[in-house]
Protein backbone atom coordinates (compact mmCIF):
# COMPACT_ATOMS: atom_id res chain seq x y z
CA UNK A 1 0.00 0.00 0.00
CA UNK A 2 1.20 3.50 -0.80
CA UNK A 3 1.77 5.53 2.36
CA UNK A 4 3.22 8.75 0.95
CA UNK A 5 5.25 10.38 -1.79
CA UNK A 6 8.95 11.26 -1.78
CA UNK A 7 10.07 14.19 -3.93
CA UNK A 8 13.69 15.04 -4.67
CA UNK A 9 15.15 18.47 -5.41
CA UNK A 10 18.65 18.22 -6.83
CA UNK A 11 20.96 21.05 -5.78
CA UNK A 12 24.57 22.13 -6.25
CA UNK A 13 24.40 23.43 -2.65
CA UNK A 14 22.09 21.06 -0.74
CA UNK A 15 23.06 22.27 2.74
CA UNK A 16 21.98 25.82 1.88
CA UNK A 17 18.72 24.64 0.36
CA UNK A 18 17.99 22.33 3.31
CA UNK A 19 18.52 25.30 5.65
CA UNK A 20 16.08 27.33 3.53
CA UNK A 21 13.39 24.64 3.79
CA UNK A 22 14.02 24.39 7.54
CA UNK A 23 14.38 28.10 8.43
CA UNK A 24 12.43 30.07 5.80
CA UNK A 25 9.66 27.63 4.89
CA UNK A 26 9.64 26.12 8.40
CA UNK A 27 8.97 22.57 7.20
CA UNK A 28 9.33 19.88 9.88
CA UNK A 29 12.20 17.48 9.29
CA UNK A 30 14.02 14.41 10.48
CA UNK A 31 17.80 14.13 10.41
CA UNK A 32 18.63 10.74 8.91
CA UNK A 33 22.32 11.16 9.69
CA UNK A 34 25.12 13.66 9.11
CA UNK A 35 22.71 16.60 8.77
CA UNK A 36 20.81 15.02 5.88
CA UNK A 37 17.29 16.33 6.45
CA UNK A 38 14.11 14.78 5.07
CA UNK A 39 11.21 17.24 5.16
CA UNK A 40 7.54 16.71 5.83
CA UNK A 41 5.33 18.37 3.24
CA UNK A 42 1.82 19.73 3.35
CA UNK A 43 -0.91 17.66 1.65
CA UNK A 44 0.06 17.12 -1.96
CA UNK A 45 -1.46 16.31 -5.32
CA UNK A 46 -0.20 14.91 -8.60
CA UNK A 47 -1.29 15.78 -12.14
CA UNK A 48 -0.47 13.89 -15.33
CA UNK A 49 0.32 16.23 -18.23
CA UNK A 50 0.87 15.22 -21.86
CA UNK A 51 4.50 15.20 -23.04
CA UNK A 52 6.54 14.10 -26.04
CA UNK A 53 8.78 11.93 -23.83
CA UNK A 54 8.59 10.22 -20.46
CA UNK A 55 10.60 10.75 -17.24
CA UNK A 56 10.08 14.50 -17.10
CA UNK A 57 8.85 15.58 -13.67
CA UNK A 58 8.33 18.94 -11.98
CA UNK A 59 7.81 19.91 -8.35
CA UNK A 60 5.76 22.88 -7.16
CA UNK A 61 4.58 24.03 -3.77
CA UNK A 62 0.97 25.22 -3.49
CA UNK A 63 -0.08 28.28 -1.47
CA UNK A 64 -3.37 30.00 -0.72
CA UNK A 65 -2.10 33.61 -1.07
CA UNK A 66 0.76 34.15 -3.52
CA UNK A 67 1.04 37.90 -2.83
CA UNK A 68 1.51 37.19 0.89
CA UNK A 69 4.13 34.51 0.12
CA UNK A 70 6.11 36.87 -2.12
CA UNK A 71 5.91 39.57 0.57
CA UNK A 72 7.19 37.16 3.25
CA UNK A 73 10.06 36.01 1.01
CA UNK A 74 11.00 39.64 0.28
CA UNK A 75 11.25 40.34 4.04
CA UNK A 76 13.78 37.47 4.25
CA UNK A 77 15.72 38.80 1.22
CA UNK A 78 14.58 35.85 -0.89
CA UNK A 79 13.99 36.77 -4.52
CA UNK A 80 10.86 35.67 -6.36
CA UNK A 81 10.07 35.96 -10.05
CA UNK A 82 7.26 38.29 -11.07
CA UNK A 83 3.88 36.63 -10.37
CA UNK A 84 2.34 35.32 -13.59
CA UNK A 85 -1.43 35.13 -13.93
CA UNK A 86 -2.48 32.00 -15.78
CA UNK A 87 -5.92 30.59 -16.55
CA UNK A 88 -5.40 27.99 -13.78
CA UNK A 89 -3.86 30.24 -11.10
CA UNK A 90 -0.96 32.47 -10.12
CA UNK A 91 2.66 31.31 -10.43
CA UNK A 92 6.03 32.49 -9.17
CA UNK A 93 9.43 30.90 -8.75
CA UNK A 94 11.37 31.33 -5.51
CA UNK A 95 15.16 31.52 -5.85
CA UNK A 96 16.78 28.95 -3.56
CA UNK A 97 20.09 29.72 -1.82
CA UNK A 98 21.69 26.87 -3.79
CA UNK A 99 20.97 28.71 -7.06
CA UNK A 100 17.93 26.77 -8.27
CA UNK A 101 14.34 27.95 -8.46
CA UNK A 102 11.27 26.41 -6.85
CA UNK A 103 7.86 26.91 -8.43
CA UNK A 104 5.02 28.01 -6.15
CA UNK A 105 1.47 28.55 -7.30
CA UNK A 106 -1.94 29.59 -6.03
CA UNK A 107 -4.58 27.54 -7.86
CA UNK A 108 -7.89 28.96 -9.06
CA UNK A 109 -9.47 25.51 -8.94
CA UNK A 110 -10.69 23.11 -6.31
CA UNK A 111 -8.05 21.07 -4.47
CA UNK A 112 -8.43 17.29 -4.23
CA UNK A 113 -8.92 15.57 -0.92
CA UNK A 114 -5.74 13.96 0.45
CA UNK A 115 -5.39 10.23 -0.15
CA UNK A 116 -5.86 8.12 2.94
CA UNK A 117 -2.90 6.17 4.26
CA UNK A 118 -2.53 3.19 6.55
CA UNK A 119 -3.41 4.00 10.17
CA UNK A 120 -0.04 2.89 11.46
CA UNK A 121 3.13 3.13 9.45
CA UNK A 122 6.00 0.97 10.62
CA UNK A 123 9.05 2.95 11.58
CA UNK A 124 12.29 1.78 10.01
CA UNK A 125 15.07 0.55 12.30
CA UNK A 126 17.12 3.34 13.88
CA UNK A 127 20.26 4.22 11.91
CA UNK A 128 23.47 5.03 13.72
CA UNK A 129 23.82 8.80 14.07
CA UNK A 130 20.25 9.52 12.92
CA UNK A 131 18.04 11.89 14.85
CA UNK A 132 14.26 11.81 14.68
CA UNK A 133 13.18 15.34 15.49
CA UNK A 134 9.92 16.32 13.83
CA UNK A 135 10.11 20.05 14.46
CA UNK A 136 12.14 22.63 12.57
CA UNK A 137 15.74 22.82 13.78
CA UNK A 138 17.71 26.03 14.17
Amino acid sequence: MITGAHSIIYSKHPKKDRAFFRDALKFPSVDVGDGWLIFGLPPSEVAIHPARKNNLHEFYLVCDDIKKLVSQMKKMNVKCDKVQEESWGFLTRVKLPGGGKLGVFQPLRARPEAARTAKSIRKPPERKGARTKTRPEK
